[in-house]
């Protein structure tokens, strides 16, 4: 009985010195991300300490503890983020599909152009816009809201006399992760499968129809990387809501009213040049308190975009 032939080894391929360099040069560069991520978290923890294990009376504002501290802050920030996404998502939604979808090819070209660029402006800008032309604007419309809303809790007064309330500032933010957002979409969308596409309109389906059954699920976990990508630039914001709103130390839903929670980047940024001692720790232990809460934003988003990221006929 006579062996089987055994399958010939397969030629290794050639390593060139390029390729060698290339891939030693993306695994130094990862590496160094982790550990200039490492150093960041160490030297956050290392100077948070005083703050966590601080007496009652010697932090600011006379917290009895850090979380008694923070709290406020932490509800501000993730407040005016979900506003101001609230805000964003439709528009950037619509406006991506004008631009993939409806718009004429020149207009298109143009339009995304002027979204990337928008993306460029300086947030002080912004913050400028927002508490010089936004407020005053605005202001007038809040008065009626609370006249005609004022029931609800969202909306109860007594109404700010400047405009600068908490959504004043969510609307500035939604302004600002605008370009993002819609610059992710738009891109997703014009990767939608033009066979799919082609075959709804064969079918009789009308635009809109095709984009609902062919594109939207198609780009479904793009749609949430956006959203996310957002989020993480709403929460981080600083300068903007510096400028735009007027803050105290205190949780409330209403959005109208003179006092409005503050974020943590922005209360850093006010209160860092006068903070001393264990202050000073406070605000570095706040600014922590944001690091992880912006790094469970990007696990929750990483978790989401893999469960739906397998379109089923799409590749």
């Amino acid at each position: 009985m006579t062996a089987a032939p055994t399958a010939a080894p397969r030629p290794k391929a050639k390593v060139r010195p390029g390729d060698r360099v290339f891939s030693g040069a993306t695994l130094f560069s990862g590496i160094v991300i982790l550990v200039v991520l490492a150093l960041v978290a160490l030297f956050l923890i290392v100077q948070s300490t005083p703050a966590f294990i601080a007496k009652a009376g010697t932090l600011p504002n006379g917290a009895a503890n850090f979380w008694d501290y923070v709290a406020p802050l932490v509800f501000g920030t993730v407040w005016a983020s979900i506003l101001a996404l609230l805000i964003a998502t439709p528009f950037a939604l619509g406006i991506a599909l004008f631009i993939s979808h409806y718009a004429p090819r020149r207009l298109s070209q143009g339009l995304g152009y002027v979204i990337d660029l928008l993306a460029a402006v300086p947030s002080v800008v912004f913050g400028l816009w927002g508490v010089l032309v936004l407020a005053p604007f605005i202001q007038p419309f809040y008065g009626q809201l609370v006249d005609w809303f004022g029931w609800f809790p969202l909306f109860a007064g007594p109404v700010s006399g400047t405009g600068k309330t908490i959504l004043t500032a969510a609307i500035v933010l939604a302004v600002m992760v605008l370009p993002i957002m819609t610059a992710v979409m738009r891109e997703i969308f014009f990767q939608a499968p033009v066979l799919h596409e082609e075959a709804a309109l064969a079918l009789g389906a009308t635009r809109w129809e095709m984009i609902r059954l062919a594109v939207l699920p198609f780009a479904r976990s793009g749609i949430v990387s956006a959203i996310m990508l957002g989020l993480g630039r709403a929460l981080g914001e600083t300068l903007a809501i510096a400028i735009v709103l007027s803050p105290a130390l205190v949780i409330k839903f209403a959005l109208l009213t003179p006092q409005n929670p503050n974020t943590i980047a922005a209360n850093i940024a006010l209160q860092f040049n006068e903070a001393t001692g264990v202050g000073v720790n406070t605000l570095i232990a706040s600014g922590l308190v944001l690091f992880v809460i912006t790094l469970l934003v990007n696990m929750l988003a990483r978790f989401i975009v893999n469960r739906r990221k397998a379109f089923s006929g799409a590749n």
